[in-house]
């Protein structure tokens, strides 16, 4: 099979450019092997001429039946059952972790030592000391490494960076952010390991919170202290056995946050808000207005401004679907909108346009510094509900 893909100009019938393929290796074919799966396969019809193809070579899985059926349905040229192998694989050039967070850690950092571009899920690791190994593994082997936030993909998100890189806001007053859930709120939900410290590292925190304390460095700044409270409303749960089984991580958290500019700012997460489903939303107060995102209207932006120049008298809502803002060249006319999945189109584009051009993935993409910034919150977090006390933020 060749390793690159020529593109034919419709008008002259020549090919215009080649395109490198990159091996993919997949480990984990559930939720983010899926969605990431769909991402690869859209990019390059989407992303049109793309900066690379990827090739699905192999996907990674413990259940023998599970992967091997996930392989025929994704269409990966191959599947493994040990991680070790996919890793060896020659053809596997960039390592994609989607596996539960604790095979976050060893497998990416072997992927590194051997030369691998590396992308995983979040969080990073299930502890700072953990994702400290794992950025110290990249950086040492020299290659690429992203963390998949996602949500810095959102076109109305990337927007909000965008002002504010602009100066349009001016100086941030106020970050408020809460990602809530509802799918364990049932206390006869069964123990699965995101509820284990020991797989996920953390509960409600980690899952959702993350994702937060992500998107508050991302578009305000890094942290300078912060205070918290976490809660485990159901501390058992049925173990699939005709037992019980201990939770040992939090169902839900909150704290406040002072920045290092001087921005006050809240966060809170649970997977405890019956009628909730997946309601990730910031307001951000600033000198010349507020903005106000909610995921599950993604498209969408509320808009105020108070800088003389566009006087209103309350929030508007934006539709982000123009042209000009971020990433709609690659889809379709103003008002027809996109959804979920295209975050992960465009978070892959942006990582293989790095690894083509030898080009950073900072500052718009997550990087495994900043995924290892984001679980020394997360331990602060933790530290400041332990012991009642506010928690100064050090890397």
């Amino acid at each position: 099979m060749s390793d690159e893909v020529g593109f034919v100009s419709m008008a002259s019938g020549k090919a215009e450019g080649e395109a490198p393929r990159i091996g993919v290796g997949m480990l984990g074919y559930a939720f983010m092997g899926k969605a990431h799966t769909n991402a690869l396969k859209k990019l390059p019809y989407m992303i049109y001429p793309p900066a690379a193809v990827p090739r699905l070579v192999a996907i990674c899985g413990r259940d023998q039946g599970a992967v091997s059926a996930a392989a025929q349905r994704y269409g990966y040229e191959k599947y493994y059952t040990d991680w070790h192998q996919l890793i060896e694989d020659p053809d596997v050039q960039l390592f994609d972790n989607g596996g539960a967070n604790d095979i976050h850690a060893e497998p990416c950092i072997a992927a590194a030592r051997a030369g691998k571009h590396v992308l995983c899920e979040k969080p990073l690791g299930r502890d700072a000391e953990e994702s400290k190994a794992m950025l110290d593994a990249v950086t040492k082997a020299g290659v690429k490494h992203m963390v998949a936030f996602n949500y810095r993909f959102v076109p109305a998100v990337r927007q909000v960076r965008n002002l504010i890189e602009s100066g349009a806001l001016g100086r941030i007053y106020h970050w408020r952010a809460v990602y809530l859930q509802e799918w364990i709120a049932d206390p006869d939900f069964p123990m699965v390991w995101r509820l284990d410290k020991t797989r996920a590292g953390s509960g409600a925190l980690g899952d959702l919170g993350a994702h937060i304390i992500d998107l508050a460095r991302y578009l305000v700044g890094e942290p300078a202290r912060i205070a918290a409270m976490t809660k485990t409303f159901i501390k058992e749960r049925p173990d699939g056995k005709g037992g019980r089984a201990e939770v040992t991580v939090d169902d839900a958290f909150a704290a406040v946050v002072e920045f290092e500019n001087g921005a006050l700012g809240t966060l809170e997460s649970t997977r405890f808000a019956p009628g909730r489903k997946n309601h990730n939303v910031f307001e951000i107060n600033a000198e010349n207005g507020s903005l106000r995102f909610n995921l599950e209207r993604l498209n969408e932006l509320e808009v105020m401004w108070r800088d003389g120049r566009r006087e209103t008298q309350g929030f508007t809502q934006v539709l982000i679907t123009e042209r000009h803002h971020p990433y709609w060249e690659h889809w379709w006319p103003h008002g027809h909108i996109i959804g979920w999945e295209h975050t992960f189109v465009h978070e892959f584009d942006h990582l293989l346009r790095a690894i083509v051009n030898d080009a950073p993935i900072a500052p718009y993409g997550a990087t495994f510094e900043d995924g290892y910034r984001c679980a020394v919150i997360c331990d602060a977090v933790l530290e400041s509900a332990a012991s009642g006390r506010a928690v100064e933020i050090k890397y």
